[in-house]
């Protein structure tokens, strides 16, 4: 098997993973999302320091949090995927995990237009297409339903910049992950003490799966983009919305409205032109590669 395929295959258990954690997260709607989010995080440190341990790379995450401003950026970045997190748990626990898928769709698209914001990065007018039909879309459905939809809204924009944040971290996604749990660790002891009562000794169980949950598809992620073509890897993740779609509709059996109907096809087309889009630049980029490699090859 090529390496692009064990990518690809990496990439698909990873959404497989996240698809299907409305199911997992649904079975603690007797734990608040706030003790949820925090055993999460004490979970997720102690899995993810047990993997570093494993590969002799404790030293890492040292050297990541070595530095007062590298330290200040990785904390940044985690108040932002723990409010993702967070949102993530609260929707399930609400009955709007629909919303929720809806927010991960407009991720790519808000990650887009947050870099050419943010970075100046340029967009072909496919993508500009793309941006305008999601704003329709969410626009259509805060009218039609008479009220924003946040959650969507808050998933979209948090993943977003954490994205952003990330780019400018030097460390690994598992380092840099387990260096942002640790220091959202103190904030996750003081809100369990806070609580007083725990949870019963059953969701002590399925809180402490939160932690391999949540690093499984991360490392398989990582894996994935080393291996697979970056647009092959864009294209799979839509997987992930895709099957929290189908889980909260068909499974939850949340309502699904006329507005809903309106507003979902219309970012599936948006996420299409996108990624055409996406796949014809990766092409002109690895052409346009491939040529400067034969020019040079001929001038030597």
């Amino acid at each position: 098997m090529s390496d692009n395929l064990r990518g690809i295959g990496a990439m698909v258990g990873a959404c497989l993973i996240w698809g299907l954690s409305p199911l997992y997260y649904d079975l603690l709607t007797g734990v608040t999302p706030g003790e949820v989010l925090a055993y999460r995080t004490l979970w997720s440190f102690a899995f993810f320091a047990g993997v570093l341990a494993l590969q002799g790379r404790l030293g890492k995450l040292r050297e990541a949090l070595g530095a007062p401003k590298r330290a200040g950026l990785i904390l940044l970045s985690g108040l932002f995927i723990g409010s993702n997190w967070f949102g993530f748990i609260f929707a399930v626990h609400n009955d709007r995990a629909l919303e929720a898928s809806l927010g991960y769709y407009v991720f790519p698209l808000m990650a887009v237009l947050l870099g050419r914001v943010v970075f100046g990065e340029r967009l072909a007018w496919l993508q500009w297409l793309a941006v305008g039909l999601a704003a329709a879309a969410v626009s259509v459905l805060t009218l039609g339903l008479g009220v924003p939809p946040w959650i969507s809204l808050l998933l979209a924009v948090t993943f977003s910049v954490y994205g952003l944040l990330k780019k400018r971290l030097p460390a690994g996604p598992v380092v840099s992950v387990t260096a942002e749990v640790v220091l959202l660790s103190p904030i996750a002891v003081v809100w369990i003490w806070a609580r007083g009562t725990g949870p019963e000794l059953w969701e002590h169980g399925l809180l402490a799966l939160s932690g391999p949950l949540t690093a499984t598809p991360l490392i398989l992620f990582s894996y994935a983009a080393k291996r697979a073509k970056l647009s092959t890897v864009g294209l799979v993740q839509y997987l992930n919305p895709t099957l929290q779609f189908f889980v909260a509709v068909l499974i939850f059996s949340e309502p699904f409205t006329l507005w809903h109907g309106i507003a979902f096809p219309a970012i599936w087309v948006a996420l299409a032109l996108y990624s055409v889009s996406a796949v014809a630049q990766d092409r002109s980029a690895r052409r346009a590669a491939s040529s400067e490699a034969t020019s040079r090859t001929a001038i030597t």
